[in-house]
């Protein structure tokens, strides 16, 4: 099993995050990501927030070891052809460690700000169908054609390619939290409900949090189930986490290396 992070990009600066993957890409992570967002998702839309493709570029030439990525790319804030090529460009840039995450777009209040359309959710799945074989095809192909109902490509070329061939990972998000005891485990759930809005069974399901032995038994169903890689939101840790993720790597992680 491998082990990644993602990272919210909101409420933060370039110099903390590059710090915190840098941190990472030395103490053994596998992976990071970054959220794609252009404001906070709150009432008032204030705080700074760093644009995702951008900040990964920079990320990954500022890295050596770790797969860089999107968690998910959101599709109705680009066209797939034009991701194709940020895409390649950063595998490039990372020497084809990029994670390609998409996703079909989720947050309405953005895409009212921006003027963007949200359309229904069948359609937002329908578009992330189609960008996906948009984005293998200019990935793969000398030059792509495909017509769609959302996207069409008429003998497109896509040079560079990128460094790696397309491929699916199955992987599962989980919260980090270490407890003593099973109070300590309740605290940890109900901060994760109270910040993402989710119910207790939610909360059990996602949660990835007790004594270095209960998370290593919760590891080991997911490694069963065929999970191949662990993603853990920063954003949910305490404010500064490495702590929690330094241990994590140490008692924890070795057991499920391949």
């Amino acid at each position: 099993m491998k082990f990644a992070l993602f990272t919210g990009m909101s409420g933060t600066t370039w110099d903390e995050v590059l710090g915190f993957w840098q941190h990472c890409d030395r103490t053994g992570w596998d992976a990071a990501c970054v959220t794609d967002h252009f404001m906070p998702n709150t009432a008032d839309r204030v705080g700074d927030t760093l644009e995702c493709w951008t900040a990964l570029a920079a990320l990954a030439a500022r890295t050596e070891r770790l797969r860089v990525g999107t968690i998910v790319s959101g599709n109705t804030y680009r066209h797939p052809a034009l991701l194709a090529k940020m895409a390649a460009n950063v595998d490039i840039i990372s020497g084809g460690r990029l994670i390609c995450g998409m996703g079909a777009g989720w947050q309405e209040n953005e895409h009212r700000a921006y003027g963007m359309d949200f359309y229904t959710t069948r359609e937002r799945l329908e578009r992330l169908d189609e960008a996906c074989r948009v984005l293998k095809a200019l990935w793969t192909e000398a030059r792509a054609s495909y017509k769609g109902r959302f996207y069409r490509l008429d003998d497109a070329p896509l040079m560079p390619k990128p460094v790696q061939k397309p491929q699916i990972l199955r992987s599962a998000v989980m919260v980090l939290g270490f407890a003593d005891d099973r109070a300590g485990v309740e605290r940890i759930q109900q901060s994760y409900m109270k910040r993402m809005g989710a119910d207790l069974a939610k909360a059990r399901d996602t949660v990835l949090a007790g004594s270095v032995g209960e998370i290593r038994d919760k590891l080991g169903k997911l490694q069963a189930a065929g999970v191949g890689m662990l993603f853990i939101p920063t954003f949910l840790l305490p404010t500064d986490g490495r702590g929690a993720l330094d241990r994590f790597m140490a008692d924890i992680a070795p057991s499920f290396r391949s």
